[in-house]
């Protein structure tokens, strides 16, 4: 029997607490994520800088190959949402078998490629036949990381969208440290194993990784093992079904592969710069990524959350109350996130003694522009997650493109390589970029089109 309280919350759709629930073992999740990298960095670094290079060259490669199943398993976590919240095991299974086929077929092609092209590619690339063997070897080893995240991203992806966002955090919790000490035994032959080198950190991934999806496979049997007995797909037919999962999850997919490939470019192009600039903004990338995860996982679990209220077809109103709070959440995150930065600032001659004086003074000037972005970039983020959710990601997608394609990677190449401008007002085209997709993002959100989508079909 459902209590007067249940009534009411129903009633009132879900808060502010609802999406904090969701949200932080999403941040713990994306930061162990990306944090893994720093740390088999950190790891080799005392074997050289040609180790180092190795690792590089060969995470690069495998790199564009997990960046893309990264990509569907955003659309998956959003397909899976407006599934669960619209309580269809039907739909739930099917968003499941295709977003495990999508996500495998592309780390199998992906792996194909590597093992057909990868040798030719590292040794046009790699600066010693020493160090190109060594990238090589990893890159074989990778390959299973490839394949198990192919399986472990989609099954975490599912988790999410059902609201169960501590179950990837736990993988992590047990395949970090894992990763970390059997890297460090493989890398310097520790406890009688052999000295691999460059090879053992990535069999320390491999080992780690596959601990991590295999535990998350046992986490989706028993909580999801039901589905495995229902009869039937979504669109009468598995083919069917898995077009329409295609042609949901390729503007999101784009979305992030167009973000992952301008910011490269600019990369490239800062490379032009003075060194003092370039240092400057090669250490402020990985700060804005680990920082920003705060207001970005926050958005992300408000759209998760928008699309199960709208798989329920939920009212109008109750669909707007819930907005505003989690937009109020939104704005809260990003004056963390503001304030992470000022602290940072601040103490960069901490963080930061060995540095250059001038190199230091070009981080510390980068601070108005990185406590300012946090509010136009999380309410954004808001609006492009909303929409996603509700099915517009053709939208969405174009927004993306556009401001960076006709604007930022054109703005910073003539603002580095033409006028020869300061760092200051490079990293302001970031600023300048929110700026830009602010009014598409809320005069689209604001017309309410999205909130009589049929998320279903």
């Amino acid at each position: 029997m459902t209590t007067a309280t249940e009534y009411a919350e129903a009633e009132a759709g879900p808060g502010a607490r609802q999406v904090f629930v969701l949200a932080w073992p999403m941040t713990l999740r994306a930061i162990f994520l990306h944090g893994t990298v720093v740390i088999d960095g950190f790891l080799l670094s005392s074997l050289g800088e040609g180790a180092l290079a190795a690792m590089g060259l060969a995470a690069a490669l495998g790199g564009i190959v997990l960046g893309f199943i990264f990509a569907f398993s955003h659309a998956m976590q959003i397909r899976t949402a407006q599934a669960f919240g619209g309580g269809n095991p039907i739909f739930l299974k099917s968003v499941l078998v295709a977003g495990l086929t999508v996500s495998l077929g592309i780390g199998v092609v992906g792996v194909g490629m590597i093992l057909v092209w990868g040798e030719v590619v590292i040794a046009a690339l790699a600066p010693s036949t020493q160090i190109a063997g060594q990238a090589q070897t990893y890159l074989l080893i990778f390959t299973v990381v490839i394949l198990c995240e192919a399986i472990g991203q989609c099954i975490a992806s599912f988790f999410n969208g059902c609201s169960r966002s501590k179950l990837p955090l736990y993988g992590y919790l047990l395949s970090v440290p894992i990763n970390v000490t059997s890297s460090i035994v493989l890398i310097h032959g520790y406890w009688g194993f052999p000295a691999l080198g460059v090879a053992g950190a990535a069999l320390g991934s491999a080992i780690a990784i596959t601990v991590q999806t295999a535990f998350w496979s046992v986490l989706l049997f028993r909580t999801s093992g039901h589905l495995l007995r229902v009869v039937g797909w979504h669109l009468d037919t598995f083919v069917s079904t898995l077009k329409r999962h295609i042609q949901f999850a390729l503007p999101i997919a784009a979305t992030f592969v167009s973000a992952t490939l301008s910011t490269h470019l600019c990369s490239l192009i800062y490379a032009r710069m003075a060194l003092n600039s370039f240092a400057a903004l090669t250490l402020i990338a990985p700060w804005n990524m680990l920082a920003g995860q705060i207001a970005m996982q926050w958005t992300q679990a408000t759209g998760i959350l928008v699309a199960q209220l709208l798989g329920k077809r939920t009212p109008e109103d109750v669909l707007d109350r819930f907005l505003s709070r989690a937009w109020l959440g939104a704005f809260v995150a990003a004056g963390i996130v503001s304030a992470a930065f000022l602290i940072m600032g601040l103490s960069l001659d901490w963080i930061y003694p060995n540095l250059e004086r001038e190199t230091r003074a070009i981080l510390f000037g980068f601070l108005p522009i990185l406590m300012v972005i946090q509010f136009p970039r999380a309410t954004n983020a808001i609006c492009g997650n909303t929409l996603r959710a509700a099915g517009d990601t053709v939208y969405v997608m174009h927004i993306f493109i556009w401001s960076q394609w006709a604007f930022r990677v054109p703005a910073t190449a003539l603002f580095v390589l033409y006028f020869d401008l300061s760092a200051f007002w490079i990293l302001s085209l970031f600023l300048w970029e929110e700026v830009i997709k602010f009014p598409a993002f809320h005069r689209r959100l604001w017309r309410g089109d999205w909130k009589k989508f049929d998320v279903a079909a």
